[in-house]
């Protein structure tokens, strides 16, 4: 056996397909603030100096759609008319409409505990103990990277001519049984002003993210991490040269289209469902973050080091078709993965209100969760206030990323008799 290689991506919130994802999440914000029992499913198209919202909504509420989406642009940094994508010049077209009666039926019922899943699919859920917030590696540092891009952005002291628009990549180095050794590369593509003249440009962006972004990220790893970083890693900086054109006048932005830098990065599995743009009671949502919960929760109580979590619906029906567990080998436990997946089974309620209410999910949680990931994020209580279409201001105390609580190791533990 040998030493291998594994990457994962990560994009910026200024990407246009991420753009793209927050306006989505924040209409679904503004609908749950007003009334949680909303149902909407919503898509969002950005391109050259225009947005455009598709969608199903069943709600009481009536929303400023534009002026939502364009604050998203504006928080976002698309506050120029050179970047051809600009808060308050964009055009904002919406062709949403109201949700089809056939699709609801199967969902709200009399007794809101016998709701049927939203939709068909199966959902999958990952945690290991390659990391601190249990997130596999490459895609955590990724993600890092990206957040201190946009820190450094909005500083605009010491890189003063980024823009919204970058991706980043890592790959690391891992032993014959799992333990990452090195970093083997990193590569980020930036979107940056016009320089003076190009000469030297390449060389000056490459160097301040070797020698003022990387060291910022470095700084926030645990010491065994940081032993990571050396001065052989290869590092791709804006390989293609110059990246002036970008966001959504470079590429037109879908919502959806991020699944796996929004999940694992190509660890564990994906379900193929996106998340934003769609309210609790669809499964491909809520489901993947109650699948999260039960392996970050596996994993914590050391019943594995590494595993993966599959649940699986039908539209309409209340008890999901089954739970799948796989611990690749890692179980500190004496039971088959099967049987762990029945003491799961009893531990973790899965039925699509049950995890609507252990996970608080009707509250307006979701615009924080449509850039940077939706999983390893920082649990936290915070106030947000958001302004209904007649100019009504509501504010409201909500838990962010509740599917990143620890909160059941004592159950798991007890289950599990640890």
């Amino acid at each position: 056996m040998a030493n291998y290689l594994f990457t994962s991506e990560s994009v910026s919130e200024g990407h246009p397909d991420k753009v793209a994802d927050q306006i989505s999440d924040a209409l679904i914000d503004h609908f749950l603030a007003f009334d949680p029992q909303s149902k909407v499913a919503c898509e969002t198209l950005v391109t050259t100096g225009q947005v455009v919202l598709a969608g199903e909504v069943k709600s009481t509420t009536y929303l400023d759609v534009q002026k939502i989406a364009r604050d998203v642009i504006k928080k976002i940094g698309y506050t120029k008319s050179e970047y051809m994508f600009e808060a308050n010049s964009c055009g904002v077209f919406s062709a949403i409409h109201e949700q089809s009666s056939d699709i609801n039926q199967g969902v709200d019922r009399a007794n809101p505990e016998e709701q049927g899943a939203g939709d068909q699919g199966m959902m999958f859920g990952y945690a290991s103990i390659e990391t601190e917030n249990y997130m596999p590696l490459a895609l955590d540092l990724s993600h890092k990277i990206l957040i201190e891009h946009a820190r450094l952005r909005r500083e605009g002291r010491l890189i003063p001519y980024l823009r919204p628009d970058a991706k980043s990549q890592v790959t690391i180095e891992y032993s014959e049984d799992n333990v990452p050794l090195r970093i083997d590369s990193i590569v980020l593509s930036t979107q940056h002003d016009e320089f003076d003249t190009e000469e030297g440009m390449l060389e000056k962006i490459k160097q301040d993210v070797i020698t003022i972004l990387i060291p910022r990220v470095v700084e926030q790893l645990p010491e065994n991490l940081k032993s990571l970083f050396n001065d052989e890693i290869t590092y791709h900086i804006n390989p293609t040269g110059k990246f002036v054109i970008g966001g959504p006048h470079g590429d037109t932005g879908l919502t959806g289209r991020k699944i796996v830098v929004d999940t694992y990065g190509g660890k564990g599995a994906h379900g193929g469902g996106a998340f934003s743009g769609k309210d609790p009671s669809k499964v491909d949502r809520s489901a993947a973050y109650a699948t999260r919960h039960i392996a970050k929760n596996l994993v914590a109580a050391g019943v594995c080091d590494e595993v993966l979590v599959q649940v699986s619906y039908a539209i309409g029906v209340v008890e999901p078709m089954g739970i799948f567990i796989n611990t690749y080998g890692t179980a500190k436990v004496e039971l088959t993965d099967g049987q762990i997946a029945q003491l799961v089974e009893q531990v973790f309620d899965m039925r699509p209100y049950a995890i609507e209410q252990r996970l608080k999910l009707r509250n307006p949680i979701y615009l924080e969760s449509a850039a940077y990931g939706h999983m390893g994020r920082k649990n936290e209580v915070v106030e947000k206030t958001f302004i209904g279409a007649d100019g009504t201001k509501k504010s409201v105390v909500v838990e962010l990323f509740t599917w990143e609580k620890l909160d059941y190791v004592d159950k798991v533990k007890s289950a599990f008799k640890l």
